[in-house]
């Protein structure tokens, strides 16, 4: 058997009231947890002036290395402590997924957000597959994105088309080396992707009844902290109406078909009625008896009414079926572009456009 000690990495901004719950939830299951603190360069708005948390999420680590940490298990990175005397990470992520991957002692490198969770069996059983299976080198996990509440999730033709799986379990050794946060990537001594290696796919993890649980849309604080930041970065120009769409699709649900954060793809609402990891649970009872100043619950009324509406029903189930030629749809019209670029008629089409040009003028 394989002795499999973990490293858990998370970066972490703002990232109360989940910061206490998630270390919990993988502490038993931890032989290292590296979080790293603070904002980069996109995230000021949301940062104070010298990087760091608004809200206490550096006193809760403090805290819980004070008093939840027996094993000396939890290490607290700062961007100071890489030499970035300000407070702020340079770049996008990239450094701060650097910093806890240079930092890890086991034999495993597992990524994690401060809003994601597995249930603890699901992770009893991975552990167990990779003590048995020293082999596998990468496995990835298919998502399952919370909208204001526990009994509800957001599907979209976004996810379905490959957003949905996320790389986040890696072998790590000596040389071994972070590459890329998007998407995570890891290389092993010799460069090699580990994804190309031996890897377990989002799809086979699916098949076995396990997820990555996300509950990136579950509180509205922390929809419209992350809408702030996501406008501002320079890598995606589809997000810079974020901040229109948390008041219009998530805070109120005048888009009820663009519920996604990705909200330039058609999306929906739909139940969930499987279990959580009880740390989930627990947090939100928390913050339901008011134990988070600041933080509050979504109303769900709105979305009860919706889903409980004969004429979306109707729509959703339609919009499912429609999900494997959505799938295909990306391909078919790159398929289309290469047959063009190929074709002698390609000067033919170029000849009408400039005609059809022409007349308009």
């Amino acid at each position: 058997m394989n002795e499999c000690r973990i490293t858990f990495g998370m970066i972490v901004l703002n990232g109360e009231p989940f910061t206490r719950y998630n270390l919990r939830a993988l502490y038993s299951f931890a032989h290292q947890i590296i979080v790293v603190e603070g904002a980069c360069s996109a995230a000021k708005n949301i940062a104070t002036k010298d990087g760091h948390s608004r809200d206490t999420t550096r006193e809760t680590l403090r805290r819980f290395k004070a008093e939840e940490d027996p094993d000396n298990k939890l290490v607290i990175v700062t961007a100071e402590d890489e030499g970035h005397q300000d407070g702020f990470w340079p770049g996008e992520k990239h450094e701060m997924s650097q910093a806890y991957a240079k930092r890890a002692t086991g034999n495993y490198l597992w990524q994690v957000d401060s809003d994601e969770f597995y249930r603890p069996e699901d992770m009893r059983a991975i552990i167990d597959m990779l003590s048995s299976n020293p082999e596998i080198k990468e496995v990835s996990f298919r998502v399952v994105t919370f909208f204001g509440g526990l009994k509800y999730i957001v599907d979209s033709y976004y996810l379905q088309r490959g957003a949905q799986d996320f790389h986040r379990l890696f072998a790590w050794g000596e040389n071994f080396r972070y590459a890329t946060h998007r998407p995570p990537t890891v290389v092993d001594a010799q460069g090699r992707n580990l994804r190309e290696i031996n890897a377990i796919s989002a799809e086979q993890m699916a098949k076995k009844g396990m997820f990555m649980y996300h509950y990136e849309q579950l509180f509205p604080k922390q929809v419209t902290d992350k809408c702030s930041y996501y406008a501002k970065v320079e890598w995606s120009e589809s997000f810079r109406k974020l901040e229109n769409w948390a008041q219009n699709s998530y805070l109120a649900l005048n888009r009820p078909y663009r519920v996604h954060m990705v909200c330039e793809h058609v999306s929906w609402l739909e139940r969930f009625k499987c279990n959580h990891n009880p740390v989930v649970e627990q947090m939100v009872e928390d913050v339901r008896k008011g134990e988070f100043p600041g933080i509050e619950l979504r109303p769900t009324d709105d979305i009860e009414r919706l889903l409980s509406s004969p004429l979306y029903a109707l729509t959703t189930t339609v919009l499912r079926l429609m999900i494997p030629a959505n799938r295909a749809l990306p391909k078919v019209r790159a398929r289309i572009a290469n047959v063009v670029k190929r074709t002698p008629l390609r000067p033919l089409i170029d000849a009408i456009r400039k005609g059809s040009n022409q007349k308009s003028t």
